[in-house]
């Protein structure tokens, strides 16, 4: 293995990367919410899988946050198997992929568009059979990304995803913290999270937690694991793993907890303390924890904003891990960059 990965590269490649994204992705995002104000939709669908998935559950908390408007994730097998219509006319739908390839994600696109839906993509590539079926497609500005953990990709739809929910809604506080995002997020990539690099490199399984925005951002953590550290993870809403999940917690078994500076924070504290409190080695991105272990976290200028900072230094540490357990990451066994599927 190389001393440098190109997962390490990417991860150290995102600040500049969103800072291209915000300078030439402008006047179409601008575009994009514009019609999004003329049709202004009751509510949204998202089409996605894999990474692209957590950054669309992203949207949906942000979406029901700041304007109020219902987010619902739709199988992208109900137009490609299944062959089956829905009721669009009042939607929007928003289709993100990194390569726009995968046809079961195209088909439904497509069919929201026939059926009525403002159709939206974010992908890296605008060329794609997804960017043909779409009235909007946003590119991601991410550049070639070799690695097959998306980590640029990911992050950059995260952003394509809440800058459009801000220029939408016109949301002063919400764009000027999207703006400053390439200084914070280069000082997330280097937040030291060292401490649970060496408790997971013998780990065989663990918790990933978060709540609201965060949680979306659990899953793609909880994902990572795998990918990259053959790991076993398991995402949970903080406020779900008390009601079973939690049994089988054992003296030392490991968790983190993903943590942002909004409304959740408090009551995320508690049940990291109170996992703590049973045993469990709990790491928790906030200095609010008593029993938890704190982790290092950049803040950014708005609650909404915070986990996409998180999302990049759990990237740093969990790249480390993988080397540590003698993993290369940019190749994980058994998986391929684009996956399509039907």
């Amino acid at each position: 293995m190389s001393a440098q990965t190109h997962m390490r590269r990417e991860i150290l490649e995102i600040p500049s990367a969103v800072e291209t994204l915000l300078r030439d992705g402008a006047a179409d995002m601008r575009k994009a919410a514009d019609a999004l104000r003329d049709k202004d939709p009751a509510f949204f669908i998202s089409v996605a899988r894999g990474s692209s998935d957590h950054a669309a559950t992203y949207f949906k908390y942000a979406s029901e946050l700041v304007a109020g408007v219902p987010v619902a994730s739709v199988g992208p097998s109900i137009a490609s198997i299944y062959a089956r219509k829905l009721k669009l006319a009042d939607a929007a739908s928003l289709a993100i992929s990194q390569s726009g390839k995968s046809p079961d994600i195209v088909r439904m696109a497509e069919m929201a568009r026939s059926e009525g839906a403002l159709s939206l993509a974010l992908t890296n590539h605008t060329d794609s059979d997804l960017a043909k079926v779409s009235q909007h497609a946003l590119a991601l500005h991410a550049g070639v990304e070799q690695s097959v953990a998306a980590t640029k990709t990911f992050v950059t739809s995260v952003v394509s995803a809440v800058w459009l929910l801000a220029e939408w809604q016109q949301d002063a506080d919400l764009l000027k913290a999207i703006h400053a995002l390439p200084a914070v997020l280069d000082a997330a990539t280097r937040q030291d999270w060292g401490d649970l690099v060496q408790d997971l490199a013998r780990a065989q399984s663990l918790f990933c937690l978060g709540r609201g925005p965060a949680f979306a951002l659990s899953n793609e953590a909880a994902l990572k694991f795998k990918e990259t550290c053959q790991l076993h993870a398991e995402s949970y809403s903080s406020a779900e793993v008390l009601h079973g999940p939690v049994s089988i917690v054992d003296r030392g078994f490991p968790v983190l907890v993903l943590c942002a500076g909004d409304a959740a924070e408090p009551s995320i504290v508690e049940v990291a303390d109170q996992i703590a409190a049973k045993g469990a080695k709990v790491f928790i991105s906030s200095d609010q924890a008593q029993a938890a272990n704190r982790l290092p976290a950049a803040r950014t200028d708005h609650p909404v904003t915070d986990p996409i900072a998180l999302i990049v230094s759990f990237y740093a540490m969990v790249e480390q891990v993988a080397r540590a357990r003698g993993i290369n990451p940019d190749e994980p066994r058994h998986l391929k960059k684009v996956t399509e599927t039907v």
